[in-house]
């Protein structure tokens, strides 16, 4: 925690400098993310407002719920594997993210509620549903609440407190800091280009080390992942819901779950999820656990593998 710290009031110093960068390069890179996002999802109206949703691929249909700092592109990048290895990926933006709704309940049960529309909107009676990081929150709660609309159940570094005890915990200097960056999407965009690593290890929770051992593809993936969250400003909504639902306990009724469900997680994820998924493969009947040695929060170096263990868990339920 002491690195994390020196690390965040760190960024304060970047920010100074980041103050530097182009305007014009600023306004560039801005429009270059709208381009990026434009005309690649749907919006819907469903009865909280309007929900964003993409689909690509062909195959058997997979939501895939994204992370903190997502949107309907994280979520086709986190299953991109997957959509190659033969699956229809079904990727909608949470609460507060890009073009969906931020109504008075922002709770992972009520965005699980309205999935539900999404789904009849598709015409798709059953799905497989894997939910990344503080996505696992709601995808839990969809197979908790629909379970004839979810066939399984992947739950990919899964955030969520289960011990009464935040597995994130900043001081106050820290939220300070933190919130600093994520408020703003100049500053975003200058420290993401200044200090790569550094943002990668506070808001990605993986140590930068870890870039040097892996391929070109996986570093690429990392980049993208932090490039993805720019601009910021049409997340804020959505980053500051997260954080609230990942750190209070928790009140999932995991051992109810009846379906087949896989939880992957990495052993050196700084947000604590190796912990929390060891918790949940013992509350969870039946759960299948994996737990990579390294990787960090984004599974960095072992994307190929997580992508062949899903693949190969629910051809394995589908056909026991």
């Amino acid at each position: 925690m002491t690195t994390r710290r020196t690390l965040l009031l760190g960024l304060g110093g970047l920010a100074l400098a980041g103050g530097g960068y182009s305007a014009g390069a600023f306004r560039e890179a801005r429009r270059q993310a709208d381009s990026r996002l434009f005309g690649q999802a749907t919006l819907i109206d469903t009865s909280t407002g309007p929900l964003e949703y993409a689909v690509a691929g062909e195959g058997s249909p997979l939501m895939m719920i994204h992370g903190t700092g997502g949107g309907f592109d994280q979520g086709l990048l986190f299953a991109s594997g997957l959509r190659r290895s033969g699956f229809q990926i079904i990727a909608p933006s949470r609460f507060g993210y890009l073009g969906s709704a931020f109504p008075d309940d922002v709770s992972p049960a009520h965005q699980a509620d309205v999935l539900v529309e999404l789904l009849d909107h598709l015409g798709l009676d059953r799905v497989a549903v894997a939910g990344g990081s503080a996505g696992a929150l709601t995808a839990a709660e969809f197979t908790l609440r629909h379970p004839n609309r979810c066939s399984h159940l992947v739950l990919i570094v899964p955030a969520a407190n289960l011990t009464n005890r935040d597995p994130v915990e900043f001081t106050a200097l820290q939220r300070l800091a933190v919130g600093a960056v994520l408020g703003s999407d100049f500053w975003f965009w200058s420290l993401s280009r200044l200090a790569p690593g550094q943002m990668i290890r506070t808001l990605l929770a993986t140590d930068p080390a870890i870039l040097d051992r892996v391929s070109d593809a996986e570093r690429q993936r990392a980049h993208a992942i932090l490039d993805q969250i720019f601009p910021i400003s049409r997340k804020v909504d959505g980053l500051r819901t997260d954080g609230f639902w990942a750190s209070t306990p928790s009140t999932t009724a995991h051992e109810r779950i009846s379906v087949p469900t896989l939880i992957l997680s990495c052993e050196d994820d700084l947000f604590g999820t190796a912990e929390t998924a060891r918790l949940l493969a013992d509350r969870i009947p039946d759960a299948r656990l994996t737990i990579y040695p390294d990787g960090g929060h984004i599974w960095l170096g072992h994307d190929d593998a997580l992508t062949r263990e899903i693949a190969d868990f629910i051809a394995r339920a589908e056909n026991p």
